[in-house]
């Protein structure tokens, strides 16, 4: 359990620093960061308080979809966007291109990394993620529908409001699928060694880049 709270905090610490050098790197963020940072743009809160105050809001939806928190969830409210905000105070903004080119890729490999870490621990979705897989269970829908879906409109919105849509935002869309399958399997925290292989299995990513353990999607559900 400590190795599990460990790796959980550590990718926590983490993911909230990627965001802090995507922010940064000013190419682009992920499609729910440019609906925080619009948002942060038309309040007084810090780009972080609005991360974490959406992940609040977020989890109240929970509710009716009957999804379940873990301390990894409650964590993930927490933590990300605190460590954004304290990175975000010591990282001044780049005006060299090179350099926020190099941060971007840093931020999004990190990102990957961190997911991997804090899922792998096995202490709960973040609020986000959880609210995608209680959509697909309560809907039937495919989790690439759902996901984009909600990706799409908080992108859309996110963007109208002034968020920063870019390289950055492409770019992210197309590797962090890949890296955190790749990171998954690594870091995923087993429950002994004749387990080893069943839990791989079920954090690999299914065909739509989500954690089997969280997708509900048919391929997902045939491999139970």
């Amino acid at each position: 359990m400590i190795r599990r709270l460990i790796q959980l905090y550590l990718g926590l610490i983490a993911y909230g620093l990627s965001l802090a050098l995507m922010v940064r790197a000013d190419l682009g963020l992920d499609p729910w960061d440019v609906f925080h940072q619009g948002l942060a743009q038309h309040s007084a809160l810090s780009f972080g308080m609005i991360v974490n105050a959406v992940g609040v809001l977020v989890l109240l939806l929970w509710i009716p979809l009957r999804e379940k928190p873990g301390i990894g969830t409650i964590s993930n409210v927490i933590v990300i966007g605190t460590v954004a905000d304290i990175c975000l105070a010591l990282l001044p903004p780049m005006s060299s291109l090179p350099l926020r080119l190099s941060m971007l890729v840093f931020a999004i490999i990190l990102n990957g990394a961190a997911s991997g870490a804090y899922i792998g621990a096995g202490l709960g979705p973040g609020p986000r993620d959880g609210l995608m897989t209680g959509l697909v269970k309560r809907t039937g829908w495919a989790v690439r529908w759902v996901r984009g879906g909600i990706e799409a409109i908080v992108l859309a919105g996110g963007w109208l409001l002034g968020g920063t849509v870019g390289l950055g935002t492409v770019v992210y869309a197309l590797a962090i699928g890949p890296l955190i399958q790749f990171f998954l399997p690594i870091l995923t925290v087993g429950k002994g060694a004749s387990s080893s292989s069943r839990n791989a299995a079920d954090q690999a990513a299914c065909p739509d880049n989500t954690p089997r353990r969280f997708c509900s999607c048919a391929t997902c559900e045939d491999k139970e």
